[in-house]
């Protein structure tokens, strides 16, 4: 089992935090921004990412390190739970419909991180999160992960529909491009390695 274990404490959170890559989609988070600790679930759900999160971080402020710092956990243990990343697709994309709203995520598991993100959010808010704290959310992951990734809200009215859509593609993605391949021997690489 390709598994992670990560804590984390600063003046500003302090988080634990569990990762199985193969697991069913099984989650116990809490981090008291109830629309993230929704839409965490929904990405592990598609993924098939087993996740136990705690967070306590500083709310009287906003939720912005909270959700950034449970980013740049949740890359690490991703980067720490892929091992070498032998044997695995290494590339993945999906294409996520949720009612009028349409997402679309490509991921690279390159160990060269960079994000392309673009979606428009009507509201500064959904809950407790500011809709602005996706970008840094996923900014987060990946810098810390190592990963390529493009993500694109297309269509959408809804914002809750919108964010929802894209966290779940992002998982879905990451399913593919992290599922191990019989056919892969080593890493899949020109170069012989996946470390940037």
């Amino acid at each position: 089992m390709r598994t992670a274990t990560i804590t984390r404490e600063t003046r500003e959170t302090s988080i634990a935090l569990k990762l199985n890559l193969d697991g069913s989609g099984k989650t116990e988070i809490k981090t008291d921004v109830g629309f993230f600790d929704h839409m965490l679930d929904a990405l592990c759900r598609f993924a098939l990412l087993d996740l136990t999160l705690s967070c306590r971080g500083d709310l009287a402020v906003d939720a912005h390190h909270t959700v950034e710092d449970v980013g740049i956990c949740l890359g690490r243990a991703i980067r720490e739970a892929l091992g070498d990343r032998a044997g695995i697709r290494r590339v993945g994309s999906a294409w996520l419909p949720m009612d009028e709203a349409l997402s679309f995520a490509a991921i690279d598991i390159s160990g060269r991180p960079y994000l392309s993100f673009r979606a428009e959010f009507a509201s500064p808010m959904c809950g407790t999160m500011d809709t602005q704290l996706a970008e840094e959310f996923f900014r987060a992951v990946v810098m810390n992960a190592g990963l390529t990734v493009h993500l694109r809200v297309e269509e959408g009215r809804n914002d809750h529909h919108k964010m929802e859509s894209l966290f779940k593609a992002f998982g879905l993605a990451l399913r593919t491009a992290a599922e191990p391949d019989p056919r892969v021997v080593g890493v899949l690489s020109t170069k012989g390695a996946l470390d940037g």
